[in-house]
């Protein structure tokens, strides 16, 4: 993603393009109205892009304490408390937890670090402002020098980090790989000579051991990142001795171990001398969350990342109804073409059909009716009401009463609800009305209804076992939930409406009693 990227330092700002993984531009702006001004010009005339500040100034303090440790909110809380005690005065302020002591309560080591002088940064924050200018993050190339150690794989105990930068000699101690002091020095001294680095090197060791940052007797490795034209010189500075160990690393070989491809860094002649360009194209790939807060100077970063999501989801969104429309299109004439195949086929059907029926006699009727008589016969075969489900009932029935003995039935099919039965012939050469065609099954199979007459064999004087009898067989057949069991004529009759009359006398051994049943079945 192409960006802009800011190197600021206490005398001028050089302002670099990020594009297709390459550096370029390296425009120099003095740190003064003027230098602002052609700044702002310079941003008028270039592309909109997110914008990175790499800031590399004398005024960055870092200062280390130990807080009781306190986690979520509430520990947040109390750093944020401790870091604007320590610096009032600015609002550039960065902590960061290094862990936890070994011994007593086991507090947590913090890291504070801050730009001392805003007036340094905040003339060139309030112009990408003005511009409306998407201001990712403020950084530190101390603090991006953590990312740098890791990268080389640097993990000595004492180390210190030497690097030639715009503003001078970038000096940062790391102790077992966690960054705890940091010192510039520039690389002229007044006299306009290069400084001796060694000597450099030995102050900073000096102040590390009065702080108690090392013990006397530690080693401090040092390693030195400079252009392999400079070594020579630089080596003729740098000494061992017994507590100090000098390593140099040339440009290009950090770079490779970075993964920088030299004509990513290849600017111009004085800033390949430089660590600037692989500082910032290492800030570049690593995509590192904001170190100094900017507050609402970031409220235009966060409107440009919103509108490339919509942006984005617009695009997303189009396409896949683009997708979708010619997936749809594809289907659409997919299925014209089987439609054109299929009416064509159904054509030549059609044909052949009327050719093999013009080579056909006539016939007596018409093809409708044919079909429409088969569908009748078939109905008829399937529905016509029998006699022979009500049959099989009964028979079911009277092998669970052996007692039972059958006379005679009268089975018959019953019209539908509301239709007439089929009226009989009157007279002679008159013709029968025809059968309804409910009576024949059509379209559902009739009601049926059944007169059952029986003798109960048996005691013949023992009515009520008889009784008994007919109801057990009775219930029996209608425990079939489509079949309706009426009593006709009980052997015994005790209606009101009936004479009670009987003989005296023997009676014939032939004589049982009678009973009759009216059975009605709704299939």
């Amino acid at each position: 993603m192409s960006k802009h990227l800011f190197y600021l330092s206490s005398e001028q700002l050089t302002a670099y393009q990020w594009q297709h993984g390459r550096l370029s531009g390296a425009s120099v702006f003095a740190n003064d109205g003027d230098g602002i001004a052609r700044f702002m010009d310079y941003l008028d005339a270039a592309p909109v892009m997110p914008a990175l500040l790499l800031a590399d100034l004398v005024e960055e303090d870092f200062q280390r304490i130990n807080v009781p440790h306190v986690g979520g909110m509430g520990g947040r809380k109390l750093l944020q408390r401790r870091l604007l005690q320590q610096y009032r005065e600015t609002p550039y302020r960065y902590f960061e937890i290094q862990g936890r002591m070994a011994d007593g309560r086991r507090d947590d080591m913090v890291l504070l670090a801050a730009l001392t002088n805003p007036a340094t940064v905040q003339p060139w924050i309030d112009a990408l402002d003005q511009l409306q200018i998407p201001l990712a993050g403020l950084y530190s190339t101390t603090l991006l020098s953590s990312a740098l150690v890791r990268k080389l794989g640097l993990r000595d105990e004492h180390l210190l980090l030497l690097t030639q930068q715009s503003g001078g000699w970038r000096q940062s101690y790391f102790q077992n790989g966690q960054l705890k002091f940091s010192r510039l020095t520039a690389a002229i001294n007044r006299d306009g000579q290069p400084i001796n680095l060694g000597a450099e090197t030995a102050k900073t060791q000096q102040f590390l051991t009065s702080v108690r940052l090392m013990g006397r007797g530690n080693v401090l490795h040092a390693v030195v990142v400079a252009p392999v034209a400079s070594t020579p010189v630089l080596e003729s500075q740098c000494e061992d001795g017994p507590e100090t160990s000098f390593r140099f690393l040339s440009l290009r070989h950090v770079a490779t171990k970075l993964g920088l491809r030299s004509e990513e860094l290849r600017v111009n002649e004085l800033a390949a001398q430089l660590a600037d360009p692989m500082l910032l194209a290492l800030l570049a790939r690593q995509h590192q969350a904001p170190q100094y807060p900017l507050g609402s100077a970031r409220r235009h970063y966060k409107l440009w990342r919103i509108r490339r999501v919509l942006y984005w989801g617009s695009a997303v969104l189009g396409t896949t109804s683009l997708l979708w429309m010619g997936a749809n299109l594809w289907q659409a004439r997919e299925a014209q073409q089987d439609s054109a195949h299929l009416m064509a086929e159904a054509a030549s059907y059609d044909q052949r059909y009327r050719s093999v029926m013009a080579a056909m006699p006539p016939s007596v009727t018409s093809t409708a009716n044919m079909r429409a008589a088969v569908n009748v016969e078939r109905m008829l075969g399937t529905q016509a009401p029998t006699p022979l489900d009500m049959v099989s009932m009964v028979s079911a029935a009277l092998d669970q009463a052996p007692q039972i003995r059958l006379l005679q039935l009268d089975w018959k099919a019953n019209p539908a609800d509301g239709q007439p039965a089929a009226a009989p012939a009157q007279g002679e050469g008159r013709q029968a009305a025809p059968i309804p065609s409910t009576l024949l099954g059509i379209p559902t199979k009739p009601a049926q209804s059944l007169l059952l007459e029986a003798e109960i064999l048996g005691d013949q004087d023992d009515y009520r076992a008889a009784v008994d009898t007919m109801n057990r067989f009775a219930q029996h057949l209608a425990s079939n939930p489509r079949l309706t069991v009426a009593i006709d004529k009980p052997p015994l009759d005790t209606r009101s409406s009936v004479k009670l009359s009987a003989k005296a006398g023997p009676v014939s051994e032939d004589v049982h009693p009678h009973f009759s049943l009216i059975l009605v079945w709704k299939p």
